[in-house]
């Protein structure tokens, strides 16, 4: 197994590169390597059809970096054959130095559809991570017929042996039981309130155990959104009010029936005039004027409240919440690391070292494995 380098000072912790949209790709570099110099344990790297590929993504942040993980979060098995997926694992594995955490997720039924894409289902994703860890071990696969689709002949490398982790992304408690069941490593959502996170963190430990697997060697990352005092309004109006008026635009059923929200607030939010027909995602193109008038007339302040917000130390006391509701770790959704400065020396302040010790560098894997 390639092993990787020492690791961060916050393995516990992780960001996302690019967090939102971006329009110069290029700034992943100095954002990896800032995260990494400020101890962040992990970089996630999520994929838009757009400027943000995940393999380009991760290759430029393994260039840049030698100590941090990083792991896609996530692409979807569909997009790619199989053969270029784990080609784009394993590639990233090496080259990191075994940092890598492959990720993927389910995606949304809507988008596929207008793509001519068939929706993904969970059998499709379990016959392609066994056919990834196949490959990964250098197995050669002949006539595989299953749900991710017909392949008469898959093969890498017969020397491989290759140990690189899984992890999947969910929501529902469906997913959740399944990923606990097949995955390394889950990455939530972000807007859980505190309780919604105890039961999705109990429902993946049980799909875990149900299967005949260990529940504590899945490493289950909590997804907070963190919105510090010192970034300035517009910005912080943006990513947070912004932020979940974009969810709920698209997919708002799923995280308001997660938290057991009243989805007859839902359907007010989603009726209402400046709703009704805007002409893109609030988080891109939302005014100060129309991102306060939602806060302020239309979303509960218990669905904006699932965040982290207010000062530095304030923020490094809500990811100390999400470990106390069982998260092994949290990623810090929504800021880059310039952002994320003080909420880390908040959080160094308090952090309890000896609950932490033993987390591999690796975002995908659990106590217990190689850091």
């Amino acid at each position: 197994m390639v092993m990787p380098r020492e690791g961060q000072a916050f393995p516990e912790l992780g960001c996302y590169g690019l967090a939102g949209h971006s329009e110069t790709p290029a700034d992943l570099i100095d954002e990896v390597r800032l995260a990494e110099e400020l101890g962040v344990g992990s970089v996630f790297l999520s994929e838009r059809f757009n400027l943000k590929d995940a393999a380009v993504l991760v290759g430029a942040a393994v260039a840049a970096s030698t100590r941090i993980g990083i792991g896609t979060a996530a692409t979807n098995h569909t997009t790619r054959h199989p053969i270029v997926t784990a080609t784009m694992a394993t590639t990233a594995h090496r080259m990191s130095g075994g940092r890598y955490a492959f990720g993927l997720g389910r995606g949304f039924d809507r988008l596929f559809e207008v793509m001519g894409m068939p929706p993904i289902t969970s059998a499709q994703i379990a016959d392609a991570v066994g056919l990834y860890r196949r490959l990964w071990h250098g197995e050669m696969v002949l006539g595989h017929e299953g749900p991710a689709g017909s392949f008469p002949f898959l093969h890498q490398d017969a020397a491989f042996d290759e140990d690189i982790p899984v992890l999947l992304t969910a929501i529902g408690p469906r997913t959740l039981r399944f990923a606990g069941a097949h995955a390394d490593g889950v990455v939530l959502h972000t807007f859980l309130t505190d309780e919604t996170l105890a039961r999705a963190v109990a429902t993946i430990r049980a799909g875990a155990a149900d299967a005949g697997r260990d529940p504590a060697g899945v490493r289950i990352w909590s997804v907070l959104a963190t919105v510090e005092d010192s970034i300035d309004e517009e910005l912080r109006l943006r990513k947070l009010v912004g932020r979940l008026a974009t969810y709920l635009q698209g997919y708002g059923e799923v995280i308001v029936r997660a938290n057991g929200w009243d989805l007859a607030v839902l359907e007010r939010f989603r009726q209402d005039p400046l709703v009704q027909g805007y002409s893109g995602a609030f988080d891109q193109v939302g005014t100060t004027e129309e991102l306060t008038y939602l806060r302020d007339e239309v979303l509960p302040a218990q669905w904006l409240a699932a965040s982290a917000t207010g000062s530095a130390e304030q923020c490094a006391r809500r990811i100390a919440d999400q470990l106390a509701a069982g998260a092994d770790s949290v990623v810090l959704h929504g800021a880059t690391p310039t952002e994320l400065a003080p909420v880390l020396e908040a959080w160094r302040a308090i952090r309890p070292h000896d609950d932490l010790a033993g987390l591999p560098t690796n975002p995908g894997w659990a106590r217990g494995r190689p850091a």
